[in-house]
């Protein structure tokens, strides 16, 4: 084995990780996003955008395309979000500001948490994303 080539181990699921000082998981990466939010379900989520909160819909256009849009939300796909909301960008939004509740929407409430957490590093200290995300939302409409 050469000195630049990390161990390798066998996880319990049987796929092999290589192991690096200081690395976590995704599972524990969304744990702590999600420890820091006010996660809404659809429902919650709807009466605030009634209440004049932001719903932004994340998701790439290929999503959208294969399992719908949601009339009436703002589209930020995931690349661009942080220019966007961050206040301090010269590619921020007008509605950029740090007290705006943003509510983030991917299609099943994975990548919307992790892109809120960021947000709230940001200072937008509202942001939270959907449980569940777009495919709750519309089984909840049903």
């Amino acid at each position: 084995m050469s000195a630049l080539t990390p161990p390798a181990t066998t996880t319990s699921a049987g796929a092999v990780s290589v192991e690096r000082p200081g690395a976590v998981s995704i599972a524990t990466l969304l744990d702590r996003a999600r420890a820091g939010l006010d996660r809404l379900t659809p429902a919650q989520a709807r009466e605030a955008w009634a209440a004049g909160a932001v719903v932004v819909d994340i998701r790439p256009s290929a999503q959208r395309a294969t399992h719908g849009d949601l009339p009436g939300a703002l589209v930020i796909e995931r690349n661009v979000l942080e220019w966007r909301f961050d206040p301090t960008s010269e590619a921020a939004l007008p509605i950029a500001d740090h007290d705006l509740q943003v509510i983030l929407l991917c299609q099943e409430g994975y990548a919307s948490s992790l892109a809120a957490a960021t947000l709230q590093e940001l200072g937008l200290h509202r942001a939270t994303d959907v449980v569940g995300g777009y495919a709750a939302w519309q089984t909840d409409l049903s």
